[in-house]
Formats: C-alpha cells, structure tokens, sequence
C-alpha cells in the first residue's frame, strides 16, 4: 500500500500567510475502484487565489491546488498507466481519483506537449493559459491599435495576456513590482512597463497612454486599478481576473468609479476561467501552437521539494515569482 504526504490548513490566515497555517501529514492511500486512478504529483502549483478559496475550508483539510503528475495505477481506462495527468487534488504526493466525482475542474490526460515540459500543464498550456487565452479575448474583445494595461503583468497570467495582446497587434503596458520583472516585460514586447513599487502610477500611465486606455486586464484590484480605471477610454473594457492586491489584509478604500463608469459607458466583467470548460483544449492548443511559434515565452519559478509547498505559497504572495510559480517534488 502506498503512503501519501499531503499539506493541510492547520491554522486560520491572518493577513499573511505563515508557516504556522500548514502541517505535514501522512496518510496511507486506499486501494482503488472501479473507475478511479492513482497519480503521483510531480509538479504542484500554487496560486493566490488558494488564499481566498481556502478560507471557506474547515482546519484540518487538505490544501486545494493542481498538480501534473504521473498515472501509477488504474482502473479507468481513459487515464491509462504512465501517462500524465492534470487533476485538482490539492497539495498531496499521491491520490486517488474518480472522475465522476468531479462536478468542476475534472481531472485530465494532458495533451501530446512534444518537447515542451509537462510542467505547463498546469501554466501556459493549462489552468494559467486559458485564463490569458480566454479571459482576455472573451471579456476584453481587443481591436488591432488599441492600447491594453494589465496589472500582476509580469505574474503567470499577466505575462501570456500580455503577448497575446501583442500577437492581436495591441498596444501594451505592464504593471508591475520590480525592475527586473519590468526589465523581463520588456523583452517580452511590452510597449511601456511601470513599477508601481517606485513610480507614481497615475504619472507614468499618462506619459504612456496619453490618449486613454482600451482594456485593462485587472490581477491585483486596489489602487492601481483605480487609477487605470480612471484613465480609461469611452467604451473601455475590464476584465477583471484577480484583487491580489487585498487578498493578505483588509481591503483599500479606493473612489467609487461610478461615474466614469457611466460617462464613459465602460464595461467590466469578472470571470472564472472555468466557465469556458467546454473550449479547455481550444485554449491550450492555440497557446502551444503560439509558443512553438515563439509568440509567447514561458517562464517558470520552480521551487525544489514537496517539504517546500508552504514556502513558494507565501514567496508568491509576496510577488518573489516572475511567471508561474511552480513546486517540483
């Protein structure tokens, strides 16, 4: 029988995550039915959203996540032995899955990646891609020489959105925290960055978009949102992804956007990635075949070992990634 580690939610968040909020245990993993599959992790993701969501968990749970890992055992036969799966199965070596239990977020064979790292199952070529892919073309409908900000630009998802915007012939600025994540958008193709940690942000987005701003694809909320949403063109769409900025503490007082809002007739729609399902893979093969075109560039920040899960969660809420933050086991 095999023994699986797994990270549970040992104590209430408050403010920012410790590691005094997650605990180490071992469990022994269960025989297998029919119609379920056994997968060991081999590469865990953590996000910020898993901040949010865990608070509505009971202490003692296991810690929600994503990994793409490897089929060891089977008796279900689309998710054969030796094949590599994504599943939803929170932060654990080794699980057992049943498909059908799933009502959302079902578990996955990855598509054939070629050369390219299983690693992006669970980034650019999964869960991360097609919040980019889609969330940005759905919500933002971009038009060629339209000018787009996205904030958290140089995080997993801001980065792909802002190369596709790039690919769809946008005008494109960057939000983010550091010179060299600024110095990475730059190299992406970015039209503008803004280091919003030693930059007035209002400043440096009029010197930039002089005209206004199209889209604006929001990771973090707060302040930097009000400020772009306050220099948004007439008719300007906001997708909204994300509020990262008030996920560790209370939120920020910004001004009621009311008004701009119907001044200038904007329209902004919040989203969760899984309401486009029934398209996943439409998303993962469009971002594959535009990565192998070498239209968007990937980069990873991998942290070495299981034992480190709780670590890389609290280094990126505190932004220490640049792309996706990922833990090798």
């Amino acid at each position: 029988m095999h023994t699986a580690k797994k990270w549970i939610y040992a104590k209430p968040f408050q403010n920012e995550p410790t590691l005094e909020n997650f605990q180490l245990v071992e469990e022994p993993v269960p025989s297998l039915q029919d119609g379920e599959f056994m997968i060991r992790a081999m590469y865990l993701s953590v996000d910020p959203y898993m901040r949010i969501y865990t608070l509505n968990s009971p202490i003692g749970s296991t810690m929600i996540g994503g990994q793409v890992g490897e089929v060891i055992e089977s008796r279900n036969a689309e998710f054969p032995v030796g094949s590599y799966a994504f599943a939803q199965v929170g932060w654990r070596t080794i699980s057992v899955c049943n498909p059908a239990m799933f009502e959302t977020r079902k578990p996955y064979v990855l598509p054939d990646f070629g050369d390219l790292p299983i690693s992006l199952g669970m980034g650019a070529l999964g869960t991360v891609g097609n919040t980019a892919y889609f969330g940005f073309l759905e919500i933002c409908k971009p038009k060629p020489g339209e000018t787009v900000v996205v904030s958290g630009a140089a995080g997993a998802v801001g980065s792909i959105v802002g190369q596709i915007a790039k690919i769809k012939d946008c005008r494109v600025i960057g939000i983010a925290g550091s010179p060299e994540k600024c110095q990475w958008l730059q190299e992406l193709g970015f039209d503008g960055t803004i280091n919003y940690k030693e930059e007035n942000i209002a400043e440096a987005l009029k010197q930039l978009a002089p005209d206004g701003v199209d889209c604006y694809f929001d990771n973090v909320g707060g302040h930097t949102s009000e400020v772009v949403k306050g220099q948004m063109k007439p008719f300007g769409r906001i997708s909204v992804c994300g509020t990262i900025s008030m996920y560790n503490g209370e939120p920020v007082r910004v001004t009621d956007p009311q008004l701009d809002f119907v001044w200038k007739q904007l329209v902004q729609e919040g989203f969760s990635v899984h309401r486009w399902t029934d398209r996943w893979f439409e998303g993962v093969q469009q971002n594959m075949q535009w990565i192998r075109e070498g239209k968007i560039k990937v980069r990873e920040t991998f942290t070495e070992g299981f034992e480190n899960m709780p670590s890389a969660f609290i280094e990126m809420m505190r932004g220490k990634n640049i792309g996706k933050a990922v833990v090798k086991v």
